[in-house]
């Protein structure tokens, strides 16, 4: 395993990005969140890219932030804070932005500022050893990473104010059960399946899973208006793309569509 705290791989239009600090459970550190801002700016960019699964390495996904370094110097903790926050939060909007969707390889503890990066990517499977805490008013502190922001979108206030207060974990067949993830499988299936379900949603039309993207992620902010404002818009633009050219044809032809790599 290369000794870089985030791994980025490409095979075909699949991009995997790795968490790579298995034994300190990938926690986040300075290191972590620059090369997470790295990796998911360069992608964005990237037009052979289609789909990105975001995994971590060894046995969890992401359990929170490297405490370490607030407790090496405890006075000094909000100037620490806002530098990791700063890091990790542009991760955060870079992921949002980004044209492809991220799919979620979850096992493990994901817990703190894992959480939110979890919770801030489109699709999410977990293994069944996976496990969900917020965490942070144990330590005497809030949420960071949109935590606040995703769980109440997905679980509704009483839900997440809940999980947020409380710091019970919940187990994978709860996340599934309420929403927070799509889908549930055996730790040794994991990677193998978020590939799969990333292979299949690269198969489509590249600028309509963009556009459902970004329509989604309008949804929860704007009035019905806005919305079928937003959605008339992006049907049009696509109603101009060779992708919906070749849609159609395939749809009246009876055929499997062949859309542009």
């Amino acid at each position: 395993m290369s000794e870089d705290v985030v791994v980025v791989s490409v095979e075909g239009p699949v991009a995997t990005v790795r968490l790579n600090r298995p034994k300190q459970l990938n926690v986040l550190d300075v290191a972590m969140g620059e090369g997470l801002v790295a990796a998911m700016s360069d992608l964005s960019a990237n037009k052979k890219v289609r789909v990105v699964v975001l995994a971590g390495a060894g046995r969890s996904f992401m359990a929170g932030g490297d405490l370490t370094l607030f407790h090496q110097d405890l006075m000094n903790a909000p100037a620490a804070a806002t530098r990791l926050i700063d890091l990790f939060h542009k991760a955060i909007g870079a992921m949002r932005a980004m044209p492809q969707p991220i799919i979620a390889a979850l096992q493990g503890p994901v817990a703190g500022g894992g959480l939110g990066l979890a919770m801030a990517c489109d699709l999410a499977i977990a293994a069944d050893n996976a496990t969900f805490l917020s965490a942070y008013t144990k330590i005497g502190t809030s949420p960071d990473g949109g935590t606040t922001w995703s769980l109440t979108r997905l679980l509704g206030p009483r839900v997440a104010m809940e999980m947020m207060l409380t710091n019970d974990p919940m187990d994978a067949a709860t996340a599934l059960r309420l929403g927070l993830v799509n889908k549930v499988v055996a730790p040794d299936q994991l990677e193998a399946e978020a590939l799969a379900l990333a292979a299949r949603i690269a198969g489509g039309a590249n600028g309509a899973n963009a556009a459902v993207k970004r329509l989604v992620g309008l949804a929860t902010t704007g009035t019905l208006a806005d919305q079928l404002a937003a959605e008339k818009a992006s049907f049009i633009e696509r109603a101009g793309s060779a992708d919906f050219r070749e849609g159609i044809s395939a749809f009246i032809e009876r055929r499997p569509a062949r859309f542009e790599p």
